[in-house]
């Protein structure tokens, strides 16, 4: 059996993995850490939870401790939010314990002095989202010339967020011959063209099925009205065996009303959205992750930007816009090997989508009864309102007509 020890030659960094537990790599780890120490660009993918984080921090760290440490940015990270750059951070800040090596984070939506401090320190790794970093770069704040490793985690969402332009700009400020890493969960043509550029006859991994949830999530759907699936989720809030819920809202507006409706309803809730700012973000991600709130209700801004262990519980309250972040949203249970449950709410008019979702990520939905008595919702205090135009999803696949009698029909 493969373990840390064989990947890892640095003492202290072998200690920190030691200290925190870190005994044995998952799949994605044990294949990428040996090429990427040796310097090889590399082209990961692998599904959510699976520690892709470590899979590239671990090969920075021993490539910076393999030359005399000098100050400077050498190590680029770039993510697509604030809340997945600050968990790498935090990555960083445990393996790099007592190397001397330093990270800095620049993000939007945060005071930038103390990011500039950081910078000015000396930070040899910067964790940075494309568009707080362009801007520093515009202004002359901060130098890549030194930069010889660049990862891009989650690019095709940082190119779905339009940061293409700014991603490009970037890497042309790095060294010519630096060594380039992606990964990711899934990776569309817009990507592919972006490593065809980029990267020198990568080193290619693929972990798993990344076009579906990993095989530990319990996936199953619900057929049910708009307005009774607040006393949906009650239901299943008051029936679960404890335990954390992530319900993925589909607007802010939305996302803010239904956590408020659940927190005067005596359920421990809070949301996190694009509209929240970074502090109020940062307490709502840590009081989930510390157990003080039991529901996190949350757009998809944050799908890919919450690292939280132990959710035993995912609600799709709204489906996605797109059938891909699904993978994202069911990805944050059922994390490093542990089972987990992931709900969907359906409406009758939505079963196509559904089947357009089943289609895409190669996927069957166990259909659930709902159950009798749902109470519901006075008229005018809807939580979410659905759009009545169809949603087309970004996979171009064709359409289906719905089943007969519902999700469950005609299988």
């Amino acid at each position: 059996m493969i373990t840390f020890t064989d990947l890892v030659a640095t003492p202290v960094l072998r200690k920190n993995l030691a200290g925190h537990k870190f005994v044995t790599p998952t799949p994605i780890q044990a294949q990428a850490i040996p090429p990427a120490i040796l310097g090889h660009d590399v082209v990961a993918t692998a599904q959510t939870g699976t520690g892709k984080t470590l899979a590239f921090a671990l090969p920075i760290l021993e490539s910076l401790l393999s030359k005399p440490l000098t100050a400077g940015p050498q190590a680029l990270v770039l993510s697509p939010t604030r809340e997945l750059a600050m968990q790498i951070h935090e990555t960083f800040a445990l393996m790099s314990k007592g190397t001397g090596i330093r990270s800095a984070v620049v993000v939007g939506g945060m005071s930038e002095n103390g990011q500039l401090k950081s910078l000015r320190a000396g930070a040899q790794v910067v964790i940075a989202t494309p568009g707080r970093l362009s801007d520093f770069l515009d202004r002359k704040l901060v130098n890549l010339a030194a930069v010889r490793i660049v990862v891009l985690d989650e690019a095709d969402r940082m190119l779905d967020m339009g940061f293409l332009p700014s991603v490009e700009d970037i890497l042309k400020k790095t060294m010519a011959n630096r060594q380039t890493m992606f990964f990711s969960a899934t990776f569309e043509s817009s990507v592919a063209r972006l490593i065809d550029r980029h990267c020198h006859e990568p080193v290619r991994i693929a972990v798993g099925s990344i076009t579906r949830p990993a095989d530990q999530i319990d996936m199953h759907i619900y057929e049910v009205e708009q307005d009774r699936k607040l006393a949906l989720l009650h239901h299943l809030l008051e029936t679960g065996e404890g335990g954390s819920f992530l319900v993925f809202a589909r607007t802010k507006h939305g996302c803010e009303k239904l956590a408020k409706k659940l927190h005067g309803a005596g359920i421990k809730s809070t949301a996190i959205h694009g509209d929240r700012s970074q502090n109020q973000r940062n307490m709502a991600l840590k009081g989930f992750q510390d157990g003080q709130y039991r529901v996190l209700v949350a757009t998809d801004v944050a799908a890919r930007g919450i690292h939280v262990d132990n959710i035993s519980h995912v609600v799709n309250y709204d489906l996605p816009q797109q059938a891909e972040d699904f993978i994202h949203r069911v990805g944050r249970t059922g994390r490093a090997g542990a089972r987990g449950t992931a709900s969907t709410f359906g409406t009758r008019g939505e079963r196509r989508d559904v089947q357009q979702i089943e289609r895409v990520l190669k996927v069957r939905l166990e259909v659930k009864q709902t159950p009798d008595g749902l109470g519901r919702e006075e008229r005018g205090a809807a939580v979410i309102m659905m759009p009545t135009q169809e949603r087309r999803f970004a996979s171009k696949t064709q359409s289906f007509k719905p089943r007969r009698g519902g999700f469950g029909g005609g299988r």
